[in-house]
């Protein structure tokens, strides 16, 4: 714990230089911010942002039964979940079936969206390739390890 100063502006100083230095919350989502730019970047001439790739992916892999079962299982909020899936709706790379028992929405691609996902593979692993070879497959290995266990921490 840092010395607390009292003097008005030297206190809160020395609380910003602590959250600077220490926050978990500040760190990830100033390094989920970079990385997202760069595979952002890497997909731009697909017309595609990676939270809209890991979704094609996630639908791909095998439909989730409901948007709230695809929200959880990717740890995001069901409306952003809802407002990106549109989007993808919305390009035709998506099917959103209509509310059926309990009010669940299956999804799946369309073959448009497995079009589009087989281009972006590629550029996806470029992207990977080029993150891994930066740190080194061991640090990246020890990250990967990290991430999960803050994340089953929280």
């Amino acid at each position: 714990m840092p010395v607390t100063i009292t003097d008005g502006d030297e206190k809160m100083t020395t609380d910003v230089e602590e959250v600077k230095r220490e926050c978990a919350a500040l760190r990830t989502r100033m390094a989920s911010r970079r990385i997202t730019r760069a595979y952002d970047e890497a997909l731009r001439p697909l017309d595609l942002k990676v939270t809209q790739f890991t979704l094609l992916v996630a639908i791909r892999q095998g439909a989730p039964r409901s948007i709230s079962e695809l929200a959880d299982a990717l740890a995001m909020e069901r409306t952003t979940l809802t407002r990106n899936l549109k989007l993808l709706e919305g390009k035709g790379l998506i099917e959103i079936a209509p509310e059926g028992h309990r009010r669940a929405r299956t999804m799946r691609l369309t073959s448009k969206g497995e079009e589009k996902l087989d281009q972006a593979m590629p550029v996806w692993r470029a992207a990977q390739d080029r993150l891994v070879r930066r740190l080194g497959r061991e640090r990246w290995d020890a990250a990967k390890t990290l991430l999960e266990e803050l994340a089953a921490v929280s």
